[in-house]
């Protein structure tokens, strides 16, 4: 049996993934992603783009089509959320060297396009919430979900300075210092749910045109149930 050359290299682009997580008991919290959400995805998009897209690309996204769905216009998109003169008709990547990247990090940044679609949104969710302090690590902190993530915790001047919280040799949750970071608590909740909502939309761009066409097609079936009915009915007649 032969795959597919593109699954392949699909698969190839997540190893990065794999190779570095490791399973954890760590428990998840909920997350219900919301596609016809648009200011979440909007501002999920933004957040993207100034904090994420330094080192992970969404390769199989195109700017163009991430406007289109998000209702943002194409001159306000060119504006905010392009850099370096790109061009909105291309793909959503940056110019991170693999090679370099892997003497930096010790592994290339994956690919964040189906991150979401891997792992589940609630894993990226509590993943992004549980960075905390840890001065052993090349990066200065660790993940309580993903232990010794090779990566820096890109979010900290939002959150704030992040501890593991450890009372009589147990370890469980983070705390944050107040006043460290420019949100509160409960802002920085909802920018990790923006965020990840908008990675779960670059995972599935067509969900809410799916689930649409879903409800026609039930609808359809429905209808044409009660004819196909009828019409059995008849027959009978004729039979008997």
């Amino acid at each position: 049996m032969r795959f597919p050359s593109r699954l392949v290299a699909g698969l190839l682009l997540l190893l990065p993934v794999f190779a570095l997580g490791a399973a954890s008991s760590y428990p998840l919290e909920s997350m219900r992603p919301d596609h016809s959400n648009l200011p979440s995805l909007q501002r999920g998009a933004a957040l993207y783009m100034n904090y994420c897209l330094g080192c992970h690309s969404l390769q199989h996204q195109r700017h163009n089509r991430t406007a289109e769905d998000l209702g943002i216009p194409e001159d306000l998109y060119r504006e905010y959320l392009l850099f370096d003169d790109v061009d909105i008709g291309t793909h959503i990547t940056n110019a991170m060297p693999n090679l370099g990247a892997r003497e930096w990090f010790g592994v290339a940044p994956p690919d964040l396009t189906m991150v979401t679609r891997v792992r589940g949104s609630a894993w990226v969710y509590t993943f992004l919430k549980s960075f905390y302090l840890d001065a052993s690590r090349p990066f200065g902190v660790n993940n309580a979900l993903f232990e010794n993530v090779g990566m820096p915790h890109a979010l900290i001047e939002l959150q704030g300075v992040p501890r593991l919280n450890c009372n009589g040799g147990s370890c469980d949750g983070i705390e944050v210092e107040e006043g460290t970071g420019m949100m509160s608590a409960s802002d920085y909740e909802r920018a990790v749910y923006d965020l990840v909502n908008f990675l779960d939309y670059t995972g599935e761009p067509y969900k809410q045109d799916r689930q649409r066409i879903g409800i026609y097609v039930l609808l359809f079936l429905v209808i044409l149930f009660v004819f196909t009915f009828l019409l059995g009915r008849e027959y009978h007649k004729e039979v008997h």
